[in-house]
């Protein structure tokens, strides 16, 4: 396995190798890791990212996998390196992380197979895709302000070639409290099946980024917060909740909302699937019998 990563350099955006504790360039100078500006390890045309495909998210949700993987897209300006802060803006709540697996394209890709997959991939490496679900009632479909508003994709700190990613263990770390804690084992469709499903009618360039998924227990962050994403062979993903700068200007266009689907979601409720797709979790034919028990 290599690692390289993405970095200023003297105030130039640079991929550079790990070498213990150093970051060395291609022309020899080096910078030590704890003292690097890092950027995202790669620079996308397209950040696409799928709904569900965790068993523990999948139970939670209290519902069952649809046939075929579901994505959304993120905007690329939503991207953001290890380091940086992720912003909240004024006047929304619901802020929520969802600690991630992130494959990047090595070469242009299309029309082909899972089992090919792997010879188009770069690399992998850790990514924090954060909803901000004040904007649900709205964006439910395409989740643009949910999840494309600005630095709500930080991605790194590296990419790291040649990873197996069967059996590896993700976890999300708030303050230092461990909040999710996953197994890639979890993942009904693998890195290499999303690749190639994706690729089927959308083609894959170079850096581009698909994001693979989430365990259980995505939950709501504050300004203040250090969220850290560990995935086991990738590193670890560390960034900073802050206050937004200037509030979601009022007046005109949608407004943050705290309806039941958006605090449901956010508090990891079952809202957003319930109704649209049949049960298959133990957990929720329990919850029916409840229910009807109490009418």
């Amino acid at each position: 396995m290599t690692e390289t990563r993405r970095i200023l350099l003297d105030g130039y955006p640079l991929v550079v190798e790990r070498r213990g504790d150093e970051l060395v360039a291609p022309d020899g100078r080096s910078v030590p890791i704890t003292e690097a500006t890092h950027l995202a390890p790669s620079d996308p045309t397209k950040i696409i990212c799928v709904h569900l495909n965790y068993v523990s998210r999948v139970d939670e949700f209290m519902t069952r996998l649809p046939a075929a993987p579901t994505y959304f897209q993120k905007p690329v300006t939503a991207l953001c390196g290890h380091g940086a802060d992720v912003v909240r803006p004024d006047g929304c709540k619901w802020l929520n992380y969802e600690g991630e697996i992130a494959i990047v394209i090595g070469k242009i890709c299309r029309n082909i197979t899972p089992e090919e997959a792997g010879g188009y991939i770069a690399g992998y490496s850790v990514a924090n895709d954060y909803g901000l679900h004040d904007f649900r009632d709205t964006d439910a479909g395409s989740m643009l302000r949910v999840k494309g508003s600005d630095t709500l994709c930080p991605v790194g700190p590296a990419l790291v070639t040649d990873w197996d990613y069967h059996n590896k263990q993700i976890r999300t770390i708030v303050n230092g409290e461990v909040r999710q804690d996953g197994n890639t084992d979890e993942m009904e469709w693998d890195m290499h099946y999303l690749v190639a499903d994706i690729a089927r009618s959308i083609t894959l360039v170079p850096g581009d980024i698909l994001l693979s998924g989430t365990p259980a227990n995505s939950r709501t962050v504050y300004p203040g917060d250090v969220v850290t994403v560990e995935v086991e062979g990738l590193g670890a993903l560390t960034n900073t909740i802050v206050a937004g700068p200037s509030p979601v200007a009022s007046g005109f266009g949608a407004q943050p909302t705290e309806s039941e689907e958006v605090l449901s979601t956010a508090q990891g409720g079952d809202w957003e699937f319930r109704g649209i797709r049949a049960p298959q979790s133990k957990h929720y034919k329990s919850k029916l019998d409840d229910e009807s028990a109490d009418d």
